[in-house]
Order: structure tokens, then C-alpha cells, then sequence
């Protein structure tokens, strides 16, 4: 077995790394199988075929099917493993990669009932183990990674394959990135070489992708009104009133996603986006920009419009606006308007529907002066597809830097919240409710205080910490002593990097003696153990199972009598009323043969609550099971808004806002989770928390604010014209009647009763007055998280 291939590696300009683009061995192409799915590649006699186990413990399944049917692992010089079990299982599952599949072999009149494959890894595979192999025949090659759904007290977890394919003999002249395969069959394929634009009509309802082909390229994209057009009026997408209407820099899939005329006309909406990054604040390059810089006589997007709208007899224009995609700009500290290299990667995009029939104009920028390309001008793809396509609403996500693209996805329990609400905005990778209609965000907030609420905690990212050295790395990597974390407990914990910024917060599940859960808020956290335990050489293996376990939490003084009617334990687990705090039942929905769930006494409110963890499929009937005995005791669901007001009150700290990479846990106001002197052994940062405990520098305190403003995230807090920290969280509360904020402070000023005040408009004309009081604002001793609603 080859272990590990160093297949990629960061691409470079000059000493400049982009771990963003990396760069493959000529002819190498590079094929992500899903946990769970298949992915199928066009194969040629000679071409290498390599597969990756990226987490370990997964099984891998290899089909070739060549021209005349057949299907031999002989012809890739493979062992005969038998009936591909687990691909079959794939192609009739209603996984998304199935229908995908079974479309493909019904094309190419293929039977996966009569192929034999090759099987390889699973049993004590380790991560970034690889098996190779040489087709000896061309034909279809099918590499799954299959699994089923994990059950929730199990950790048999699918996970990713990696396939790469070296081409024996690649095609001659190739450029080095092709146009990615169109996401459906294109009405109109278009290709715009660097210093080029093209004019096309798009009708109503159909859709629009703009592709960067090779990475960093921008396009200028303008869309005209037809019907005014024919009248000779000008009706095409005005960047301000945009931006006035979206209340954002530009347009992005979800709720604000529409780009209007001056007429305040909707003419297109984005319904994906695989960047982020774009701009409409500026015009497409003009003559006189090139001139002012010294180049006179350069090629630019403006000339190149005018000349392609001609054909619609409109006059030139000095400078379109437009929207320009993939245009990475910003607005200065001295409000000036820079540009720096663009976000996209190759093969990035963003897919638009018309409102109403269009004249479109694309361009493929020419600027080679600045860094608006990269420095290097590539060619953009535009695509039109029928408006009975299905395109879901979605963004971009990656992991880390150097990941994978994903778009945003829906929960198990997404639809059950479309029920009540069409407010969802993207979080971690997937959709989530921002406030709930007919209620809002003070009405969820009080059913939560006083009844109970639901609400979708599904993008927490789960990894299962399986094997006999699985205690010895989390001991390593959490703060928390795991000896002392018993089978059915859950703690709350931090990881931290060497130098003790903390990189998560979580909770640790000890399912059994080898094996855990982990719980938190970022993949790096489990990326990062992953890598510690692939360092240290240890037996643990760190696999990711969120997509198999999507959670709802439900919260609030009422939360034990709602579940005590839905949730059934066996007699060796805990029954709702006898689950403690931080601790976990394995239980079913009902009743004995009922769904199977894992329930733990954990929340993120500041009030008794629990959490249910169920595999997506089953979500929908969970979310049933628990509405119908909550409803009738006021429960509400509940959206991020809400959310936030609640654990603002309660203390509790989030990431990006309370802590970072630079932030220790007791920086952070979560000290309590580092035990350094219960716990003996090491871990990492432990040296460097134990200095900054030892000289501490900043801490995290309750605000009390005087008046009715609330700052933002990031206002200064002074005292006098020197500034002592900043604001991490603030709100009002509708519980104290007061606007409240948690505050990084110097520790000189961190005293309970010094009064400060919080800058805002520059920092020194306008200020809030505020003191230093109890932390958390709101029950301080955890009664009613604990139950205890009668002494609270």
C-alpha cells in the first residue's frame, strides 16, 4: 500500500504561496469522491488511476466498465473483490450522487448488476493512504465511497475518497485549466478571450452562469431591459440603486439577492455564488483609467461594450456601470477605493436568473497593469440554461483555505422550519432560519424565557474520535482531562494551537472507553486532530460525521416536559427527567421500535434544554414528533436573532466574536475549561495559557450601557481619549430592559464598577457610558440551566 501521494502542492508566484490554487503533475486531474457517493471519469488504456483515503477507515470501490460492458478489476491489474456491494447500495439509495449515476450508466447502456470490482482500504486504513493502479482498456470508471446512514450512537461514518487520474497521453496544446462541465445541458456556450466582451439575449426565468475559467479573472456583466429597449429606453442594472435597495456592497443568493434598473426594476437575482467577493462600486475599465495610468490606446471593457451594443443602436458611453464579477475591491481606512487580486479560483462562478427578458453583456477583463487580474488576464465561460432547470439557492464554503468548494446545503430539518418561515440566511455552510415569520425575534427570544423553543443547530461540525489511543489524543488536544470524562458525560472544552489562541469551542461526548464525539463550531478543529494524531503516529482516527447527524435543540423552562412525552429510554439509559446536565441518553422517538436518537442536557441559551441528534434522513419526523407535544405548551421555533440575545445574556461566547486564534480561553471568559491543576497531563498551549494566566493581559467582562444604544462588534472602549478594549457582543435586553455587551478589556480597567465609555462615529465624538458589572448579565449561577426556576 503507497501511503500519502504528494500529489499537490501550493502553486507559487515568485515567494508568494496561493494554497488556494493548487498546483497538480502535468496530465494529473483530480476527482473528489463523496462520503456515501460515486463519482464516474471517462477513462484511456494507460492512464493511472490513484485513490486517497483522506480521513481512514473508509471503503473504497473501483468499476471499469469497458466498451464492450464488461466490467473486470483485471483490466486496471486489480484483484477480483466481487459484486461492488456498496456502489450497488449507492446506485439505488436517493443520495445526491445516485441519481447523477444512474442516468450515466443508462446513457452508456450499462448493468451494474453483472460488474465485479476491486475493493480497497477500510478496516485500519489511516488517512492519506493510497492505492494505484494502470488501465489496461479504455472505458467508464465508476470510484465510490460507500456507506449508509451511521446509526446515532454508532461512529461507522462514510467519508471522502480522492480520485486522481494521470492521463497517459494528455491532449496536446492543452491550456492548463479547462472550463468546468456546465451544470446542466447549456443553451448557449460561450467562451470570452481576455480583451473581448459578447452580447446575448436571455429570456425570463432562464439562467445565466459566469465562469472565471483559469482563477482571478473579473467580468463586467450588464443586463438590459428588452421590452424597453424595443422602445428605445435604456432600463439596465443601475450598482446604487442596488445597493440602496439590497441594503449591501452587492447582491448574494438568499433573501437580498436582486440587481435593479434605476426604475427600481428587479432585472436578474443571483441564485449561487461560489466567491463572495465581487464589486459594484465601480465602473468597467474605461480609456481614460488606462490613460491616466500611462497607457494610452489600451484595450478596456467600456470600448469593448460600446462596440458590442451597436448592434441595439445604443449610443457609446464614456464608462458602464456594471456589476463586476469576481472584482475584488474595498473601501479604505482614508475612504479611498482599492483593488487587490480577486478571490475566485478556477473554475468559480456565479449563476444568475433573469426577471425578464434580457440583453446581457459579459467581458473578460484586459487589465494587465494592476491587480485587478492577478496580473494576468485568463478567459471567462458563459453558459445559458433553460428556465426548467432546478437550481438551488447557494453559496460557496470551504473548510480551510485549501479545501474542497461546497455549496450551501439544507439541513434535515430545513423544511420543517420553511413551514413557518421563508427568512433563512446562510451559516457554516448551510441555511438557517434568521427570524421566524408572524413572530420575529423578541417573541421567539420570550417563548424561549418563559415556554420553550426549537430551533436548528445542524451546521455544528461533528467528528467521531474512534481507536485506542482516541483518550490520549483528545487529552493532547482539549483542555478538559478526558480520564475523568465518563461513558454517557459530555464536557464543554477549548482546543488551542501551541501558543495557546484558541482555534474552537465544543463538547466532547465519550460514547465508549475508545470512543468519543467531538462537537464544535469549525472543521479545523477537527482537521487539526486529525493531523496531530497522523504527527504523533497514534491509534485514533478523526472522521466527520456531520453529515450524518443533524441536531435541533429545544430550550426553555418547559423543554423537560415536552421531551419527557416524545423521548423513550431503555432501561440502561437515563430517562429524560433522570438526565443530568451535561450528560446524554441514547433514546428513540416513542417508543421501543421508534426513531433512534441521542439526547444530551447541553444548550446554548442559559436555559434548561436539550439537544436531539438524528440522522437527516429522519429529520423530518423528529421535528414532527417534538412540534406536536411542544405546541401545546407555547413552544416557538426560533432563529439565529433570537439566538444571539439569548446566549449575550447568558455569557456564553462565540467564535469570531469573543475569541480567535489570538484569544486565550480565560481571554476569552472561558477559563473555567482549562483544570491546570487537576490536570496533570499536558496538552497543547498548556505553557503558553499557563503564562498568560500567570501575567494576563485582557480580559472578557459584562457592560451594563447607559440609554437605549446598542454598539457593534468592534467599537472601542475607552477611558478618557485612550482606548482599553473593544466591544465583542452587544444587545438589548428584553429580560433586563437595558442595553448590555460583553467587552474584551485591559485587565487595569476589567474591575467590576469602573466606569468606561464606548466610542463610536470615529471613535471620540460620540460616546455611550457604560460599567464593568457581573459576568454573565443574566443568571449568573446557572439556576435554570440547571432546572431550578423557583430559586432563579
Amino acid at each position: 500500500m503507497n501511503v500519502r501521494p504528494e500529489f499537490e502542492r501550493p502553486s507559487a508566484l515568485g515567494a508568494i504561496l496561493t494554497p488556494g490554487i493548487p498546483i497538480l503533475p502535468p496530465g494529473m486531474e483530480r476527482h473528489p469522491v463523496p462520503g456515501g457517493g460515486s463519482r464516474t471519469v471517462r477513462i484511456e488504456a494507460g492512464d493511472e488511476i490513484t485513490v486517497v483515503d483522506r480521513e481512514g477507515l473508509q471503503v473504497c470501490e473501483i468499476v471499469l466498465f469497458t466498451a464492450d460492458g464488461r466490467a473486470e478489476p483485471a483490466m486496471f491489474g486489480a484483484p477480483d473483490a466481487g459484486v461492488p456491494t456498496g456502489l450497488q447500495a449507492i446506485f439505488s439509495s436517493d443520495e445526491e450522487t445516485a441519481a447523477s449515476l444512474r442516468r450515466t450508466l443508462e446513457r452508456e447502456g450499462l448493468n451494474l448488476g453483472t460488474a465485479r470490482c476491486a475493493r480497497v482500504f477500510g478496516d485500519a486504513s489511516r488517512p492519506g493512504d493510497s492505492e494505484s493502479f494502470v488501465a489496461s482498456a479504455a472505458g467508464l470508471l465508476i470510484v465510490a465511497a460507500p456507506g449508509g446512514p451511521m446509526a446515532v450512537d454508532e461512529q461507522a461514518t462514510p467519508t471522502e475518497i480522492v480520485l486522481y487520474v494521470r492521463r497517459a497521453n494528455p491532449a496536446a496544446g492543452k491550456r492548463k485549466v479547462m472550463p468546468t462541465a456546465p451544470l446542466a445541458d447549456p443553451l448557449a456556450d460561450l467562451n470570452i478571450l481576455p480583451g473581448f466582451a459578447k452580447a446575448y439575449e436571455v429570456r425570463a426565468g432562464q439562467f445565466i452562469q459566469i465562469l472565471d475559467v483559469q482563477g482571478r479573472e473579473c467580468s463586467d456583466f450588464q443586463a438590459l431591459d428588452m421590452r424597453a429597449l424595443e422602445k428605445g429606453r435604456i432600463s439596465d442594472i443601475d450598482p446604487t440603486t442596488t445597493r440602496s435597495l439590497m441594503g449591501a456592497a452587492y447582491p448574494g443568493p438568499g433573501t437580498h439577492s436582486k440587481y435593479f434598473s434605476l426604475e427600481q426594476k428587479p432585472l436578474v437575482e443571483v441564485v449561487q455564488d461560489t466567491v463572495g467577493r465581487h464589486d459594484t462600486f465601480g465602473l468597467a475599465c474605461y480609456a481614460r483609467y488606462y490613460e491616466d495610468m500611462g497607457y494610452p490606446g489600451h484595450v478596456n471593457c467600456t470600448d469593448n461594450i460600446n462596440r458590442e451594443m451597436e448592434a441595439y443602436g445604443l449610443a457609446p458611453r464614456a464608462g458602464w456601470p456594471a456589476a463586476n464579477f469576481f472584482y475584488n475591491t474595498a473601501i479604505d481606512h482614508e475612504n479611498a477605493l482599492i483593488a487587490d487580486e480577486p478571490w475566485s479560483r478556477p473554475g468559480d462562478y456565479v449563476l444568475l436568473r433573469a426577471l425578464t427578458d434580457l440583453v446581457c453583456i459579459s467581458t473578460a477583463c484586459p487589465s494587465d497593469i494592476d491587480a485587478a487580474n492577478g496580473w494576468n488576464p485568463t478567459d471567462i465561460q458563459v453558459r445559458v440554461y433553460d428556465e426548467k432547470e432546478s437550481f438551488k439557492r447557494a453559496k460557496g464554503f470551504r473548510m480551510t483555505a485549501d479545501a474542497d468548494l461546497k455549496m450551501t446545503k439544507e439541513t434535515g430539518f430545513q423544511g420543517s422550519f420553511a413551514r413557518h418561515t421563508r427568512d433563512f440566511v446562510e451559516y457554516n455552510g448551510y441555511w438557517l432560519p434568521r427570524q421566524i415569520t408572524g413572530l420575529g425575534a423578541i417573541e421567539e427570544y420570550w417563548a424561549c424565557r418563559r415556554a420553550a423553543a426549537v430551533m436548528d443547530l445542524s451546521p455544528l461540525r461533528k467528528y467521531e474520535v474512534t481507536g485506542p489511543d482516541a483518550e490520549k489524543l483528545l487529552q493532547l488536544c482539549v483542555t478538559r482531562d478526558m480520564k475523568k470524562l465518563s461513558v454517557g458525560q459530555v464536557v464543554y472544552t477549548a482546543v488551542t494551537y501551541e501558543h495557546g489562541g484558541m482555534i474552537d469551542d465544543g463538547t466532547v461526548f465519550r460514547l465508549g472507553e475508545n470512543n468519543f464525539r467531538w462537537i464544535g463550531g469549525s472543521d479545523l478543529s477537527g482537521i487539526w486532530m486529525r493531523e496531530q494524531a497522523e504527527k504523533l503516529g497514534l491509534e485514533a482516527w478523526v472522521r466527520s460525521s456531520t453529515d450524518q447527524l443533524h441536531n435541533i435543540a429545544v430550550q426553555g423552562p418547559k423543554s423537560r416536559d415536552i421531551l419527557k412525552e416524545v423521548i423513550w429510554t431503555p432501561p440502561t439509559q437515563p430517562s429524560i427527567e433522570e438526565l443530568g446536565w451535561f450528560r446524554f441518553t441514547v433514546a428513540r422517538i416513542g417508543a421501543f421500535d421508534g426513531i433512534s436518537v441521542v439526547v444530551s442536557r447541553t444548550g446554548f441559551t442559559g436555559e434548561l434544554g436539550y439537544e436531539i441528534f438524528c440522522h437527516p434522513r429522519d429529520a423530518k419526523a423528529v421535528f414532527d414528533a417534538v412540534w406536536k407535544a411542544g405546541e401545546p405548551h407555547g413552544m416557538k421555533p426560533l432563529g439565529l436573532d433570537a439566538l444571539n440575545i439569548l446566549r449575550i445574556e447568558a455569557g456564553l461566547v462565540f467564535a469570531g466574536l469573543e475569541f480567535c486564534d489570538q484569544t486565550n480561553p480565560f481571554e476569552a471568559g472561558i477559563g473555567f475549561t482549562v483544570p491546570l491543576k487537576s490536570k496533570e497531563d499536558d496538552f497543547i498551549g498548556r505553557a503558553a495559557i499557563e503564562e498568560r494566566k500567570a501575567h494576563p493581559v485582557r480580559a472578557l467582562v459584562g457592560l451594563d450601557l447607559e440609554g437605549g444604544l446598542v454598539p457593534s462588534h468592534g467599537d472601542c472602549v475607552r477611558v478618557g481619549r485612550a482606548q482599553v478594549g473593544e466591544i465583542t457582543s452587544a444587545v438589548r435586553s428584553p429580560i433586563l430592559g437595558k442595553a448590555i455587551a460583553l467587552a474584551r478589556l485591559d485587565v487595569t480597567h476589567a474591575a467590576i464598577g469602573t466606569e468606561l465609555e464606548v466610542g463610536q462615529l470615529d471613535g471620540q465624538q460620540k460616546r455611550i457610558p457604560a460599567k464593568v458589572v457581573r459576568f454573565p448579565h443574566f443568571d449568573p449561577t446557572k439556576e435554570r440551566v440547571k432546572g431550578n426556576y423557583a430559586s432563579a
